[in-house]
């Protein structure tokens, strides 16, 4: 399941909580599109914001209605107690593998970092995939500490966030990489705007965040690359750069996808967990005008 286009949805919530209806609706059209997999619970499915009741009910619903597509899920915490929970509730819900970050309120230690990672794949029966996710957790690993998680049972796949934007850097970058980890162990890319460059640069998966609500679009880039026609999914993403610099702006994606999704009516408005917000005003238009103007859907 760690290859091809892992496409991440949003949990939409309501007044009442999580927006069920919306949620099996992303699932669904996800399912339709032919994404290679799912993964929920990750940064644009809010995770950091549910409790661990809530986490679990939406694991159930994604695989439920997955239609025995791979759903991967997130069970990101601060405390190893609540982790060891989340991927008990993930995987008695069917999940074919999780995704682990190394979520934190005190900065962790490299020393921190693996013993989480050993404590918690002792414990599993599924894959996981190491959610390396600097800009949410504040914690950078070392190549090397890469390395030294992957060896360890049931680690089958690493999410790096993003690569250089340059083609021999690139390569160079996930080369470097793949040197320290075993051969079983995929490499993925992050960083919607950098999903083509990583994929052409030898990333095996896209975990993609926009992919969890346009689907097609990032499939396109996906199966060009997959091809090995770099030049095509290149062209593909440079057009929809307009879209990468609403991220740059707004400080990654979960905002502008947001409002993407409400602007489609696959969400209600407001579908983010407060404080959090949608972008609006200026930028919501021109993020209309964008979806418009490529043809997304």
């Amino acid at each position: 399941m760690f290859s091809g286009l892992s496409a991440f949805p949003l949990t939409p919530l309501n007044a009442g909580g999580i927006d069920e209806p919306a949620f099996v609706r992303l699932i669904e059209r996800l399912v339709a599109a032919k994404v290679d997999s799912i993964g929920a619970l990750g940064s644009t499915g809010n995770y950091a914001y549910l409790s661990i009741a809530e986490r679990g009910r939406v694991a159930r619903l994604a695989v439920e209605h997955a239609a025995g597509v791979p759903v991967m899920v997130g069970i990101g915490s601060v405390r190893t107690r609540d982790v060891l929970a989340l991927a008990e509730e993930a995987q008695r819900a069917g999940a074919s593998a999780v995704m682990l970050a190394p979520v934190s309120y005190q900065r962790l230690s490299d020393k921190e970092v693996y013993g989480l990672f050993e404590d918690v794949t002792r414990a599993l029966s599924v894959p996981l995939c190491v959610y390396d996710n600097p800009g949410t957790t504040h914690f950078t690993f070392s190549d090397e500490l890469h390395g030294e998680i992957a060896r360890l049972p049931n680690v089958a796949s690493i999410k790096i966030p993003g690569v250089p934007n340059d083609t021999i850097e690139a390569k160079v970058r996930v080369e470097r990489l793949r040197a320290l980890i075993p051969s079983h162990v995929s490499i993925g890319v992050s960083g919607d705007a950098l999903g083509a460059m990583g994929l052409n640069a030898g990333c095996e998966v896209w975990y993609s965040a926009i992919g969890g609500t346009f689907p097609e679009a990032m499939l396109a880039i996906t199966r060009a690359a997959q091809a090995g026609n770099a030049d095509e999914s290149l062209r593909l993403s440079a057009r929809l750069q307009p879209l990468w610099q609403l991220f740059g702006e707004y400080g990654g994606s979960l905002r502008v996808t947001a409002a993407a999704a409400e602007l489609l009516g696959l969400v209600e408005a407001p579908c983010l967990p407060r404080p959090l917000k949608a972008v609006d005003g200026e930028a919501r238009e021109r993020l209309a005008a964008l979806v418009n103007e490529l043809a997304l859907s």
